[in-house]
């Protein structure tokens, strides 16, 4: 089969855009970034792109074969418009709801892939969920667990900005979707609070907006219980519940973004923690299985990399690279939990997740 997408577009080129694009030259696909302004020093080609403009979206589109916006939430509907009327395959990181459902209504009448929320969660967390599910005749619950978070906290909060802060502010905000004793509903974020424990070290994990992605659209009426929630030090879940709500800092999320990004600034040396379990009943015994990763910064093209940054970007990429050689569809939607995950990890960007070096490997 003809490799589908040699030509491949980047919107955004902060820390994880930059790292998608790089990664993706690394691979062999012909890669152009592009931002507001033109940067210098970057491996791939990059432009400057005002994608509010439409025709400028338009005329840069006509050069790729697929795009993968690294763009704020709020952006994605417009650039995934665009790629639908030009039959691109879009690729996003989305973790906003109401986004993500637009977009998935527009890949109905899509000649080509629409793959949304193909970050770390929603994303890969959702792959490694259905890959246990799958294991089971019958399934109780479905747990997906993710933090990204300083390895050296200090302080009471115990984290740091290392993501956007308009996203971690949505998350701790916006109702969380949910399927509770095989009822599907909303609940309210930073509640059902619980504690985890990886590899000796006990955390706390609380409900959060958004991470699940379209995993309830797909186990409604297959599954008892499941839900999404972020992993945090201990007593992090009652600071911010005080911060946002009895400080009614969540009668503006602006500021209170920019506070907390102030008290609280981005890190080198961060870690994150995945904890995937499903419960159910296979040949009629009851049993558990888990999936549990503890992701730290990685060395690629002779640069440090964050945690989050990484398992970010190499997820997209993984998508990215199964589309283009056809593991994929190549038209229409694309959900997280359908993707196989042995597929994903035989990617050049998914064996990162299972600690192995990025190999490259030519792209078309």
């Amino acid at each position: 089969m003809k490799d589908r997408i040699p030509r491949v577009l980047v919107l955004g080129l902060g820390k994880v855009g930059h790292l998608v694009a790089e990664l993706l030259h690394e691979t062999g696909f012909e890669v152009t970034g592009a931002d507001l302004e033109t940067g210098t020093g970057f491996p791939f080609a990059n432009v400057a792109v005002d994608v509010s403009d439409p025709d400028q979206l338009n005329s840069v589109l006509q050069g790729c074969d697929g795009v993968i916006s690294c763009l704020p939430y709020w952006l994605n509907i417009e650039v995934a418009r665009a790629a639908v009327s030009t039959s691109t395959h879009y690729f996003d990181l989305t973790e906003d709801v109401t986004t993500a459902r637009e977009i998935i209504a527009m890949s109905e009448s899509s000649q080509a892939a629409v793959a949304p929320q193909c970050g770390l969660a929603p994303g890969f967390v959702a792959i490694a969920g259905s890959f246990l599910a799958a294991k089971f005749s019958k399934i109780r619950s479905i747990k997906l667990r993710v933090g990204a978070l300083p390895k050296h906290p200090i302080g009471l909060l115990g984290y740091a900005f290392n993501w956007s802060p308009e996203g971690v502010v949505n998350e701790y905000l916006n109702d969380c979707e949910v399927i509770e004793n095989t009822v599907r509903k909303w609940v309210s974020p930073m509640e059902w609070l619980e504690k985890i424990v990886i590899d000796g070290h006990q955390f706390e994990a609380f409900t959060t907006s958004g991470g699940i992605g379209t995993m309830c659209d797909t186990y409604e009426g297959l599954v008892e219980n499941l839900d999404y929630k972020s992993i945090r030090y201990p007593g992090h879940a009652e600071l911010m519940n005080f911060f946002f709500h009895e400080l009614l800092m969540r009668e503006d999320r602006d500021q209170a973004g920019k506070i907390l990004v102030n008290a609280k600034p981005p890190v080198s040396e961060d870690v994150v923690y995945i904890h995937v379990s499903v419960e159910g009943w296979a040949a009629n015994r009851l049993s558990r299985e888990e999936f549990v990763r503890t992701c730290a910064p990685l060395t690629i093209a002779g640069k440090e990399r964050r945690a989050i940054g990484w398992t970010t970007a190499a997820s997209v990429c993984a998508v990215v690279e199964m589309v283009h050689h056809g593991v994929l569809p190549g038209s229409g939607l694309i959900r997280q939990e359908n993707i196989s995950l042995e597929s994903f990890l035989a990617t050049a960007n998914g064996r990162l997740y299972d600690g192995k070096e990025h190999g490259g490997g030519r792209g078309n």
